[in-house]
């Protein structure tokens, strides 16, 4: 049927299309695809043909959803910006998908998939509101910082010679408090705005900084969660700050640790990406780092905003760690971002390896 159906179409015109065509059976089984679709999902027609769409590819549940009110009778169906994961990498893209129908009654029944990639075009978008939110960001947090130092200096400077003037007793103890509360809270605004500091940077290898940063929490959590490493052993040296993106790790996996169930899992991954956009600009190499576990995730309240300082789902939280891990890697031109899979959830790091910021 499907090497007949084949005959009736352009081949050579649908070999040539940039839009990923993929021709299944009712059954969901692949009969046939194009190049277009062989470099989305990351597999050749060869290992795909007579395989499940869900066993070539993690079609999200809006595709699966198309695919059935389109067997239920429906000509076609459109899907914007649906989620399918792609196996052999566990990549997430987003894509719009039309399901139609072939209904033949010489040649039979089946149906074909067109996907368009648009992930790019909303990561653009969001890069670029990124960097606006975060130049806003940087200009409230100094100028804050600015505000409450000087008063702290003046604050301390009164307790410090108010101290002097009294006799030994309880009354000198009020003073250090005033002085130590004063030297915490500058500590606290120096945490705020020392991500914009000139900081030095080193080549190396980012497993030893996420090896540093499993160790860590390793001895932190105390077996009330399982961390994995699933590492690229290919993973060539970048030009980084060290210390800065310890923290962006530490905070990631931390934040993970305090999300997870007790029999929580806490995934450390690297891989190698290429032909990557970040703020607007291709890179031929890229480095991923996802930090996966199998929490409920952020909450739809925050999913938008969670970036933000200051905002935080946790009473005990400051709601600084990821306005900064943001900060931190913008600077070195990448970027985070945030996926929620079937069971998990994930942030992952883009770090361009061409940067020419060294």
């Amino acid at each position: 049927y499907w090497c007949r159906l084949m005959q009736h179409l352009p081949c050579p015109l649908v070999r040539s299309l940039n839009t990923a065509v993929v021709l299944i059976r009712d059954d969901l089984r692949i009969a046939w695809m194009n190049p277009a679709a062989e470099a989305l999902l990351d597999v050749s027609l060869r290992r795909a043909e007579n395989q499940l769409l869900t066993r070539a590819a993690d079609a999200g549940d809006e595709i699966l959803e198309a695919i059935t009110r389109v067997q239920q009778g429906l000509e076609s169906c459109t899907v914007r910006e649906a989620s399918i994961r792609v196996i052999p990498n566990t990549e997430t893209l987003q894509v719009d998908c039309t399901v139609s129908r072939i209904n033949d009654a010489e040649l039979g029944e089946g149906m074909i998939l067109e996907m368009w990639r648009v992930d790019t075009l909303v990561k653009l978008s969001r890069d670029s509101w990124t960097q606006d939110h975060q130049s806003a960001t940087r200009s409230m947090i100094r100028g804050l910082g600015h505000e409450i130092k000087n008063p702290l200096g003046g604050l301390r400077g009164a307790a410090q010679l108010l101290d002097r003037e009294l006799p030994p007793g309880e009354l000198r103890e009020y003073t250090r408090i005033i002085t130590h509360e004063a030297d915490r809270l500058s500590k606290l605004v120096d945490r705020m705005t020392a991500p914009w500091a000139r900081v030095s940077r080193e080549r190396l290898n980012l497993h030893e900084i996420l090896e540093h940063v499993f160790r860590l929490v390793q001895v932190e959590i105390q077996g009330q969660a399982t961390l994995y490493r699933d590492y690229d052993p290919s993973l060539p040296e970048v030009v980084v700050e060290r210390d800065g993106l310890t923290q962006v790790f530490l905070n990631l996996v931390r934040n993970a640790a305090q999300a997870v169930p007790a029999d929580g899992r806490i995934t450390l991954r690297s891989r190698v990406r290429r032909q990557i956009s970040v703020g607007g600009k291709l890179y031929r190499q890229a480095l991923r780092v996802e930090v996966e576990d199998n929490g409920p995730g952020v909450s739809d309240e925050l999913k938008d905003k969670m970036f933000f300082p200051m905002v935080t789902g946790r009473a005990e939280g400051t709601g600084l760690g990821l306005s900064l891990a943001q900060e931190i890697v913008g600077r070195h031109n990448g970027r985070i971002d945030y996926e929620r899979g079937e069971g998990c959830t994930r942030f992952v790091v883009t770090l361009p390896l061409d940067n020419s910021d060294e």
